[in-house]
């Protein structure tokens, strides 16, 4: 800490206009149990169901019992934004489930998306998925889908979401791979996959007037800050800073929909 000033680090950080009390890091001088300051949760957000859908980068190994709620959101950026929401806001009472499946792609979801997303009831519901699907091709599985199936299932998900809740916020997170750890490798075997399920998830998300985060450009600001192995090890799985990054962006985005995310000014 020799060279920057407290402040300093924590503008660094992210963390500007975060203030720091005997609760931890919280919002605008909101003190855990008290979110006061002008950012009490507004009623019609009150009592939101967040549901996360995705990948082994969702997934984060959370527990798959459900009494334990010591690991049942996994160690990933799910983790990250809920602890954060449920600790600066613990009146709200917000419920948080984790749904991600290491090594899945898009169809894969479609096959659990009755019991793993629907039944759930989400006020907010979002999903990250592709990278898996990309590799498929890259390895020239026999099950690989091309980037129009890819489109069709996703597409399909969204509008039974959206059919069942007309009022579900969609978040929907640009998937990516980078060139680093073994992973990779892949992305020159996938020729321009990886583009192109970026802009498939682009127009999904301007047709269901979701949420997008940019992942991708997250990190790639980022890399300029530290080199892409300090933020995602294996070329597709964040390490536990790239999580943290995917958390603040999450709601970041999400602070255009719901107003009780304006607490976090910081982050817009």
């Amino acid at each position: 800490m020799s060279m920057f000033s407290r402040r300093r680090f924590f503008s660094t950080a992210g963390l500007a206009g975060i203030t720091v009390t005997g609760a931890g890091l919280v919002p605008g001088g909101v003190r855990a149990g008290e979110a006061g300051g002008g950012f009490s949760v507004p009623e019609n957000e009150r009592g939101l169901t967040f549901v996360f859908q995705g990948d082994s980068i969702t997934d984060g190994n959370w527990g798959r019992n459900l009494k334990d709620l010591n690991h049942h959101l996994g160690h990933g950026y799910v983790f990250a934004i809920a602890s954060r929401l449920g600790a600066d806001f613990p009146r709200a009472g917000f419920g948080f489930h984790n749904r991600g499946v290491g090594g899945q792609g898009v169809s894969g979801l479609e096959k659990r998306w009755e019991r793993d997303a629907l039944a759930l009831k989400p006020d907010v519901l979002s999903i990250l998925i592709g990278v898996n699907d990309v590799m498929a091709i890259a390895r020239k599985r026999s099950d690989a889908a091309d980037v129009a199936t890819y489109t069709a299932v996703y597409r399909r998900l969204l509008k039974r979401s959206r059919d069942a809740n007309p009022n579900l916020i969609l978040v929907l997170g640009l998937p990516f791979l980078y060139r680093v750890g073994g992973y990779g490798k892949l992305l020159d075997a996938a020729g321009g996959e990886m583009p192109r399920h970026v802009d498939a998830v682009r127009e999904l998300a301007r047709e269901f007037n979701a949420v997008l985060v940019d992942y991708p450009a997250m990190f790639e600001r980022a890399a300029k800050e530290a080199p892409m192995r300090h933020w995602i090890w294996d070329g597709c799985h964040p390490t536990v800073f790239g999580h943290e990054l995917m958390a603040r962006e999450w709601i970041r985005r999400l602070g255009g929909r719901l107003r009780f995310l304006k607490a976090y000014k910081c982050l817009f």
